[in-house]
């Protein structure tokens, strides 16, 4: 029987692991961290606050698990916008303050979180530390531009789970971290952007954790330190 945390669960996608996790009867224990909590009730359940830009509620949150080790952690945490800022189109769109949130959100937090949670993981047999990241974050992959904060936030996310996975080679080589990218996901981060997403390339978050476990259940160690999309591509930095 597993237990698994999801970090940022009350987001579209965090949401879609939750409810796969509670009808996956595999899983004992399901470790729910977010800003607001989730209005809902199960056995398997335990719901928790946490901030992603405050270390020390970071720290609090992996407190709230029990001793029991960890099999599955998925951060599902992350910001394009908000009602203040979009992300740049170009370098007149530039603003410190937006930056160093965007930045604070998609890479520090992660980290952080990493550096009290990675110690919780199963240490005797295969656990798995996903990362949601994204394409745009692959500096080969950049061909338009654009989206500066967001595109240097992923980037070094990437570059935080490969140093992640060495460390980890040598302290709990049963552990695979990676980051996954989930596709074009139908929610509130990807509400502005819609309508220039091609037919066919808009995902419920249902199908897209779908296709996210199963990637999840079939890694092994060499996977860990790669960015590996919705689809199982590898995506080059």
């Amino acid at each position: 029987m597993k237990n698994v945390v999801v970090i940022g669960s009350s987001g579209a996608i965090g949401k879609a692991f939750i409810d796969s996790y509670m009808k996956d009867d595999d899983v004992e224990n399901i470790f729910s961290f977010s800003r607001t909590g989730l209005a809902v009730e199960d056995k398997k359940l335990h719901s928790f606050f946490i901030d992603i830009e405050d270390e020390t509620s970071i720290c609090d949150a992996a407190e709230n698990i029990d001793k029991s080790s960890i099999d599955e952690i998925i951060v599902a945490s992350g910001i394009l916008h908000n009602k203040d800022f979009g992300p740049e189109k170009s370098i007149r769109d530039l603003n410190a303050d937006n930056f160093l949130k965007v930045i604070k959100v998609n890479t520090i937090g992660p980290t952080i979180v990493g550096k009290y949670f990675i110690p919780l993981l199963n240490k005797k047999e295969k656990s798995v530390l996903a990362f949601l990241s994204a394409r745009v974050g692959s500096i080969s992959d950049n061909k338009t531009g654009g989206w500066y904060a967001y595109r240097a936030s992923k980037t070094a996310l990437n570059q935080i789970i490969k140093n992640f996975s060495i460390e980890l080679r040598r302290t709990n080589p049963n552990a695979i971290i990676f980051g996954l990218q989930p596709g074009t996901v139908d929610s509130e981060l990807s509400e502005p952007f819609k309508r220039n997403v091609k037919e066919g390339n808009l995902f419920t978050p249902e199908y897209s954790v779908l296709q996210l476990k199963n990637i999840i259940d079939t890694a092994s160690p060499s996977d860990s330190g790669k960015l590996i999309s919705w689809d199982g591509e590898e995506i080059q930095p």
